[in-house]
């Protein structure tokens, strides 16, 4: 057996692991493969290369090749509803957003504009004195109490139901009345139905706050009545009496779980909507089982081909995967998906245009991923996940829950911690990041570009393509103008971008500039000066979907020595055993600063990072949603409080953030680039694996050679203390 198969993952599955040298899993996978496979929600911290795509693709294509081949056999889900299981909260018998735990004890539901409800799989008919218990869990509103199975989830709505709420008001038909008082967080309800006195009562941690509802004589005896709730934005858990109640039972009453079996009635609204009780739920061709969204093309592309790798064994049925990326032509993938898709890896745009035009349902899907999800908010896809998961059912046809994967390297952001809290299920955290950190396979520095000091730039014949933001400006050698500085900057930013590759005899790296200008005129100006010497190609996003493609895939095969990109570009991007990457200008955002350093010091392989910064304000682009074209042949070099597209940037200001973040002082180089011998003891060959620089196995005698005397010790005490006991 191997170790992927001991957390749960099938041979076939293994067996393609196995012959992509994976020998063990990485501590993400370790930690979330066991999760998934549970039916959990997880958030993953991790960072790419540290096998978060493996974590969520591995038991998702398990599970969804597991439905399939229960389909073709025709067997029942193994995670119908609650049929059969009496007092718990219906699956299938509640609002879209209404998440329940799978004990079914505890909902909670994180929509802010709606209420969403649910009933219980049993209720109680006939005659006697019943209670239950509901306790806030977390602060919101929500309405508890009683429904037969013709009411509306949304509790006290009509006839039916009969809710009391967190703001002190009973409910039914819509017709809110002050009753007892206000509850909240911690609050603990009691639910009173009494069949006998034909009244519903409710008391609030212990003490009875009086008769609510009177019923109907007919109500009474033709009802069955099911403990219900309704939320928005909020989380409740109940006991039927299954454990010991926090107060204690009043006095007649039973608690619900131990109704008597001629008084108890099921909720007919529970059980496998749409398919019949132990036949098999065939979804459409184009309903996939899964949706994972992925912020750019390249990273969708990557774990496609995860995906395709780790399904090579997997037979019968087999697995349908489809990648939904622009620059392809859409005819084909609708062409894909009618004739049948079970998993489906996306960008945001295509993916949504399909849904929209009807060619990709989502009454089927059963896993919603969203990978580098900080990197999705970012970009502003915040509503369009919002509306894609207000349209997946939070309980697909055949029964099974939805369950939500989203992987971060900054799930400590707010936006990502937001984003979980409303639409996650009790997700589980697996952190395995924390705070921003450089791992120790990584050695980083910095090289100040001061024009002040260093005046080569006013002799230079040339020198790289500037971004034109002072064309308009009197910018000329031997003038200290702040503008003058910035220009100069400019240029010997790229002067000291060939020094660093020189010095280090950089034959593979990733170059970051902070605008697609800027990447052009890079590409430009190292293929003016060096031709093959200096190799290089562009990513970015004005770059044709073909072109960016074969551009990385030149890179990734050596063909190029040099990848000139921006930070949006480069995420997700997972290159074996890069040695170095140059910063040309800091990122304005801490957590970018690690992405981007992140992408060397892999798989315990060393790496080098320079980060060129400016020891005087660099005047730069800054297209704001005041720029109608959002910088495409824009000129406007005001500054943005004038409404214009230029702003002045302070990259002593950033790294002074950044090593704050970091709670570290990056080391400094004179700009021959040289790195000290001494700073990294002269051991370390980047882009190699990282080297055993231990003393050795006689000084590690040494070393422990107290510690183990110590534990010697310790253990003949204990001995001797145990010896001395029997004695006695």
């Amino acid at each position: 057996m191997t170790a992927f198969e001991e957390f749960g993952v099938m041979p076939e599955i293994a067996k393609a692991i196995d012959e992509m040298e994976w020998m063990l899993p990485t501590d993400v996978q370790a930690e979330a493969i066991p999760l998934i496979l549970g039916g959990g929600d997880v958030l993953m911290a991790a960072e790419t290369g540290s096998g978060k795509t493996g974590a969520f693709c591995l038991p998702i294509l398990q599970i969804v090749w597991e439905t399939l081949r229960d389909i073709k056999e025709g067997k029942t889900c193994k995670t119908s509803s609650h049929k059969g299981q009496p007092w718990t909260f219906s699956y299938t018998d509640r609002g879209q957003a209404m998440a329940i735990t799978p004990d079914g004890l505890r909902c909670q539901s994180r929509e802010f504009k709606e209420w969403h409800g649910s009933r219980c799989t049993t209720g109680v008919r006939g005659k006697g004195k019943y209670y239950y218990e509901a306790t806030v869990t977390d602060e919101g509103l929500c309405r508890v109490g009683w429904s037969t199975e013709l009411a509306s989830l949304d509790l006290g709505t009509d006839r039916f139901g009969y809710g009391f709420g967190g703001t002190g008001k009973k409910s039914n038909c819509k017709q809110f009345d002050a009753y007892g008082e206000a509850f909240g967080k911690q609050d603990v309800i009691g639910c009173m139905l009494d069949l006998d006195g034909r009244e519903i009562a409710f008391s609030k941690n212990g003490t009875s706050l009086g008769t609510a509802f009177k019923l109907s004589e007919a109500d009474a005896k033709n009802n069955s009545y099911f403990p219900a709730v309704v939320l928005k934005n909020a989380e409740i858990a109940f006991n039927f009496g299954q454990t010991d109640f926090k107060y204690p039972l009043p006095a007649g009453y039973a608690a619900v779980c131990n109704v008597a079996k001629e008084n108890l009635t099921e909720n007919p609204n529970t059980g496998p909507s749409g398919s019949a009780e132990g036949e098999a739920a065939k979804p459409k061709p184009n309903a996939p089982q899964a949706i994972v969204i992925e912020p750019s093309r390249e990273l969708a592309e990557q774990t496609f081909n995860q995906i395709r790798k780790f399904k090579k064994h997997l037979k019968d049925p087999e697995v349908r995967e489809l990648l939904l990326i622009g620059g392809v032509n859409v005819r084909e993938q609708i062409e894909v998906l009618q004739r049948g898709v079970d998993i489906i890896v996306a960008t945001p745009g295509r993916l949504e245009d399909l849904i929209g035009g009807g060619y990709v349902l989502l009454n089927s899907c059963r896993f919603f991923v969203l990978d580098e999800a900080d990197g999705l908010l970012k970009q502003g896809y915040t509503e369009m996940i919002d509306r894609l998961h207000k349209q997946i059912p939070k309980i697909t046809s055949d029964g099974r829950r939805l369950q939500m994967v989203v992987c971060s390297a900054t799930l400590h952001s707010f936006e990502v911690k937001k984003m979980a809290e409303r639409l996650m299920h009790f997700p589980t955290w697996v952190d395995l990041k924390g705070e921003d950190a450089v791992p120790e396979t990584v050695h980083h520095v910095v090289c100040m570009v001061d024009p002040q000091k260093d005046i080569s730039w006013q002799s230079m014949r040339t020198h790289i393509q500037t971004d034109g933001v002072h064309a308009r400006d009197n910018v000329r050698p031997g003038s200290n103008t702040a503008e003058t500085l910035s220009e100069a900057v400019k240029m010997l930013k790229g002067e000291y971008t060939l020094k660093a590759i020189d010095e280090h005899n950089m034959d593979r790296a990733i170059i970051f500039c902070r605008t697609k200008l800027d990447c052009d005129n890079m590409e430009r100006y190292l293929r003016q000066v060096g031709g093959q010497k200096y190799s290089c190609v562009c990513l970015h996003g004005d770059r044709n979907p073909k072109e960016r493609k074969a551009n990385l895939e030149k890179f990734k095969n050596k063909e190029v020595k040099f990848l000139i990109c921006t930070d949006v570009a480069a995420r997700g991007l997972d290159i074996t055993g890069l040695p170095f990457i140059i910063n040309v200008t800091l990122p304005d955002e801490k957590s970018n600063y690690v992405h981007r350093i992140g992408r060397v010091g892999r798989a315990d392989r060393m790496g080098l990072a320079f980060s060129l910064v400016a020891s005087v304000p660099e005047k730069v682009w800054y297209h704001g949603q005041w720029c109608s074209s959002r910088g495409k042949n824009c000129w406007n070099t005001e500054l943005t409080d004038v409404k214009g597209c230029c702003m002045w940037y302070d990259e002593k200001m950033y790294l002074a953030e950044i090593e704050d973040h970091l709670t570290v002082t990056i080391p400094q180089i004179e700009k021959d680039m040289k790195v000290p011998l001494n700073e990294f003891d002269g051991k370390v060959v980047y882009g190699e694996k990282r080297m055993n620089t231990g003393t050795g196995y006689k000084d590690h005698v040494e070393q422990l050679g107290p510690v183990v005397r110590e534990l010697a010790r310790l253990e003949r005490e204990a001995q001797t203390l145990y010896l001395k006991r029997l004695a006695v």
